[in-house]
């Protein structure tokens, strides 16, 4: 084989493998477009939602990957009319969301509501820190919460004067979740307790706290 040949072939060579190269190249950046296209959404969500009441960290913990998702919240009231409410929705028909108002009500009525509100077939592991309490369904396939803190409204109308005040949060998952069980319980009760925590704040309630960073894990959660 003459040198002119040779180096043709070479050349040849080069360019197959260059060209295979740049098809393998372009074959992986369409599959990390198209990955990304259908995950994106709970990445592109802010690191921290609601006023500092949800992080990204924990929607991704509990929601499945997404093409898209949506969040938002809303402060509506102040005092004793005080609402204030926080969700993420995704493409894929599921999202977690909570509020947090406050209610003339005390712990034990707060407490007798949400067990008439499951109908009695549900049973609920229930936790206190203090006058703080906290309870959710044990149910693998239910993600609901609720957190209730006493609190004592800056104003309040003369004919409830007398009525125990304090702020009832909720939170839930619906739809599919990554997580179940004790893990789902738990993620789900730290949010309420946040948003509650908030809604505290918004309200002006009275009494000054100083909020522990977390409340008590359920027993053998």
């Amino acid at each position: 084989m003459d040198k002119s040949t040779w180096s043709r072939e070479r050349i040849a060579t080069y360019e197959s493998g260059k060209g295979l190269l740049i098809c393998l190249v372009a074959l992986s950046l369409l599959g990390g477009v198209t990955w990304l296209f259908f995950i994106k959404g709970l990445y592109l969500l802010p690191e921290k939602m609601c006023q500092g009441t949800l992080e990204r960290s924990v929607v991704t913990r509990v929601l499945a990957n997404a093409r898209s998702a949506h969040e938002g919240s809303d402060s509506r009231g102040v005092g004793e009319n005080l609402h204030f409410s926080c969700y993420v929705t995704t493409s894929n028909d599921s999202g977690i969301s909570g509020e947090a108002r406050v209610q003339p009500v005390s712990s034990e009525e707060w407490l007798t509501h949400y067990e008439e509100k499951t109908g009695g077939q549900k049973k609920v592991v229930h936790v206190t820190l203090g006058d703080i309490e906290a309870l959710a369904q044990i149910d693998d396939s239910e993600g609901t919460s609720s957190v209730y803190i006493p609190c004592r409204p800056p104003a309040v109308p003369e004919y409830n004067a007398s009525e125990p005040y304090g702020i009832y949060g909720e939170a839930r998952v619906e739809g599919s979740a990554k997580i179940t069980g004790g893990p789902l319980r738990q993620t789900v009760t730290d949010f309420a307790y946040q948003l509650t925590r908030r809604a505290y704040e918004l309200a002006e309630c009275k009494d000054t706290r100083d909020f522990p960073a977390e409340l008590p894990r359920y027993q053998g959660e």
